[in-house]
């Protein structure tokens, strides 16, 4: 019903900067909330940022001031911004979307884009 596609990913030295996209695509009428999540090895799954549909944002504290969210209504695509990259940002990205479609509202994931800070 509803695919989500991350991209952006990469291999970053510390203090770099990458952009990732997440287009969504689908039967799709609203998608309320858009967010990151990242998994670093061994580690469970956290938010990193998320962005309601009026454009509320909300972060990570690790991430503020760094990183920034934002998102195209019209092109059901958001973007997560991320500057000043650290090594603890390694990770896998996943974004997820809170969608509403002709039959159902639900989260869906997406496959997940490596994002790699190193020197």
């Amino acid at each position: 019903q509803v695919q989500l596609v991350e991209s952006g990913g990469g291999l970053v030295e510390p203090g770099g900067s990458l952009r990732l996209s997440c287009v969504a695509s689908g039967d799709i009428f609203r998608i309320y909330d858009m967010a990151w999540y990242r998994q670093a090895p061994e580690k469970e799954r956290e938010l990193v940022a998320g962005m309601l549909y009026d454009g509320t944002p909300r972060y990570e504290d690790s991430v503020k001031g760094r990183f920034t969210i934002s998102r195209d209504n019209a092109k059901n695509t958001g973007y997560l911004q991320m500057n000043n990259l650290k090594p603890e940002d390694t990770g896998l990205y996943y974004c997820n979307a809170h969608v509403t479609t002709t039959t159902t509202t639900q989260k869906y994931w997406g496959q997940g884009t490596q994002v790699t800070v190193s020197s």
